[in-house]
């Protein structure tokens, strides 16, 4: 039976050589032989003995209650997505197996219904995927902005775009280190909430195995909230595109994220974004026109 217990370990023991000692008001001073905390100190500031956290962070998160997961996320300073992950793995440490293989697949096709909705954003650009980072559907501003994927593919996978082809990632992230770990990041979170996701589990391998970049990053174990915030990317026809980002579940199918693009109004890339959406319905008529003419002939 497979366990959890490493990334627990490798999880509390990373956040804890992460917070310094005057961050949560202890004596610091340049004689301390450890990075970050000492396990005393953390227990200390969780208010749970030395042994008792010593067991945590060797991996063992089974029985332990609400409680004292949040004062162990307190101690070590976790975020919102940190704390959200570390009570994922303690779910996960204490399903049983078959309960665990229970969790509904997430669908790799999109209900028409869904697509049509993404059809009605016309704005910017709009996509759904999944936790594993594979692009379900995109309006038609999306499929534009990622056309070189779609080429390639009807489901890409943007981590697997990212650290796999490089010419592309290279040239399209004007901060491939950025993009890199906010992938990895979200894979992180997407395996500690859903460790029995064998499509997830092995992407994660091929990774590992093929990119020496995410098998360092992925060692990281960091992990975030993929809500809103800003993207930057260099598209090969339009240039240079500073985006707003806002992300949201879907209520009717939880493993599924909608994410939705969008410019400053009257701002360089609110112009590159028309510019795109000109050119992609141009090809898209084009594309039309010549299917229309092979059925003809």
């Amino acid at each position: 039976m497979t366990t959890n217990r490493d990334d627990v370990k490798d999880f509390l023991v990373s956040r804890r050589a992460r917070v310094r000692p005057e961050q949560v008001g202890l004596p610091g001073g340049p004689n301390r032989r450890v990075a970050g905390l000492r396990r005393s100190e953390v227990a200390m500031l969780a208010d749970v003995s030395v042994e008792y956290y010593s067991r945590l962070e060797r991996g063992s998160l089974s029985g332990v209650s609400d409680g004292v997961l949040h004062a162990i996320a307190g101690a070590l300073l976790l975020d919102d997505a940190e704390r959200d992950h570390l009570f994922d793995l303690a779910r996960a440490a204490n399903a049983s197996p078959v309960r665990g293989q229970r969790r509904a697949a997430t669908p790799k096709t999109l209900r028409v219904g869904l697509q049509y909705t993404l059809d009605t954003f016309t704005g910017g650009p709009a996509f759904i995927r999944n936790d594993r980072l594979d692009l379900l559907g995109a309006n038609a501003l999306g499929r534009a902005l990622y056309a070189d994927l779609f080429r390639r593919s009807e489901r890409p996978n943007l981590a697997r775009a990212a650290f796999l082809d490089r010419d592309w990632a290279d040239a399209f992230h004007p901060d491939w280190d950025v993009a890199a770990d906010q992938s990895v990041a979200i894979l992180r979170t997407a395996a500690g909430h859903d460790p029995h996701d064998e499509d997830l589990q092995a992407l994660i391998g091929e990774l590992s195995t093929r990119s020496p970049e995410f098998r360092a990053k992925w060692g990281a174990h960091d992990v975030r909230r993929h809500a809103t915030g800003e993207k930057h990317f260099v598209h090969p026809v339009v240039g240079v595109l500073d985006l707003h980002f806002e992300g949201s579940r879907l209520m009717s199918d939880p493993g599924l994220s909608l994410l939705l693009y969008s410019a400053e109004p009257g701002s360089p890339t609110a112009d590159a974004l028309r510019l795109l959406g000109s050119v992609a319905a141009t090809e898209q008529r084009d594309s039309a026109e010549h299917r229309g003419t092979d059925v003809r002939s």
